[in-house]
């Protein structure tokens, strides 16, 4: 489907003002659409008085203008920020609404387009027009865009939540409140269900471009790497359009079913839902049956009960976590005039929901 010209837009207007400037060239790439459909989102833009043209290059207004000092945050309002497209943290997202509404809290929503830096010009957005305290979930495709985020949350004045992030040792975000899920148990009981099937040779297919990915895959090494029953294991890339920090060995990018013929697997597991159902479409494809031949366990569970075969699935508490963000930044916002209150990293348990998709050795 066609994206909205507004969409499109603002995405632009969130690049450029993340970076001060950027080609137009570099724009279309990123966006996916031509280089004349830019100029003439970037036209408009400037016409509106919200970017600068120039010869192939757009820059930001932030620097060319006076920018009015930010309204006192009136205690009303909660700026959430979460990105574009992304089911898994809506879920988080209405968790968090359910428990803020009832507090009297109103919302500001702000969609993070897919481009590095995003969050950030939304949060001062925010911040300008009154915020008392943030919800974030920034997206981080990559330990660089992470790392690149550091200094400027590290220095908000406003009470903050990180929502589904975990903030490294030891990092500027050491000290930020964060609630999330224990996506290291959620691996641990997708092992423990298929060893508990007799199940000794599993593959791991992972996405790679976000913390939770990233987390998983050191979980999956871990937690088969250590454990008695497990005789072998294997992880590939479960999209090879989320690999963006690469390279990978030619193993770790082959077809699922290349790479259970290779290991004489009997079981996978497989992030997130939509790469999962169309990974179990491609074993088909190939002959290989599901359950009969692969057990498979999905990680998400938004839409892994829908397909032809349900998906047996790790369900992280995607609502449970926005609720816990949600009410911990209230708690945050009622004693922020009380003196200090400790940092707190809280983590939820993801569940296992067993459907037609596996089945004992």
């Amino acid at each position: 489907m066609r994206e909205p010209v507004e969409v499109r837009r603002q995405r632009i207007l969130a690049a450029v003002e993340s970076r001060g400037s950027a080609r137009v060239s570099d724009l279309a790439a990123e966006l996916e659409v031509s280089v004349v459909t830019v100029r003439r989102d970037v036209e408009e833009l400037a016409r509106e008085g919200r970017l600068r043209r120039g010869h192939g290059v757009v820059r930001s207004t932030l620097a060319a203008r006076d920018i009015p000092a930010p309204r006192p945050p009136d205690g009303d309002t909660v700026a959430v920020v979460v990105p574009e497209r992304h089911t898994y943290l809506y879920e988080s997202l209405h968790g968090a609404r359910s428990v803020l509404e009832a507090s009297g809290k109103r919302i500001a929503l702000h969609i993070a387009p897919q481009v590095a830096g995003a969050e950030r010009p939304l949060v001062e957005r925010a911040l300008e027009d009154g915020a008392a305290g943030l919800l974030l979930a920034p997206r981080w495709r990559t330990l660089a865009d992470e790392e690149a985020d550091h200094p400027w949350l590290a220095a908000l004045e406003v009470p903050a939540v990180l929502m589904e992030r975990r903030p490294a040792a030891g990092s500027a975000l050491h000290a930020m409140d964060s609630v999330c899920s224990d996506h290291v148990h959620g691996v641990h009981l997708a092992v423990e269900h298929l060893v508990g099937l007799g199940h000794r040779r599993i593959v791991f297919a992972t996405r790679d471009d976000s913390p939770t990915a990233r987390t998983l895959r050191s979980a999956c090494a871990r937690i088969a790497g250590a454990h008695p029953l497990v005789e072998a294991w294997a992880w590939l890339l479960s999209a090879p359009e989320a690999g963006q920090e690469g390279p990978y060995a030619p193993e770790e990018t082959a077809g699922l079913h290349e790479v259970l013929r290779r290991t004489g697997a009997t079981a996978a597991v497989l992030h997130g839902d939509v790469d999962a159902l169309m990974l179990v479409q491609r074993l088909a494809d190939h002959g290989v049956r599901v359950p009969e031949d692969c057990s498979v366990v999905a990680y998400d569970d938004v839409v892994a009960g829908l397909g032809t075969t349900p998906l047996t699935a790790v369900a992280p508490p995607k609502a449970d976590v926005g609720r816990a963000a949600a009410g911990l930044l209230l708690e945050r916002l009622d004693s922020e005039a009380g003196g200090h209150t400790p940092v707190r990293r809280v983590e939820l348990l993801p569940s296992l929901s067993v459907r037609g998709s596996t089945r004992p050795l």
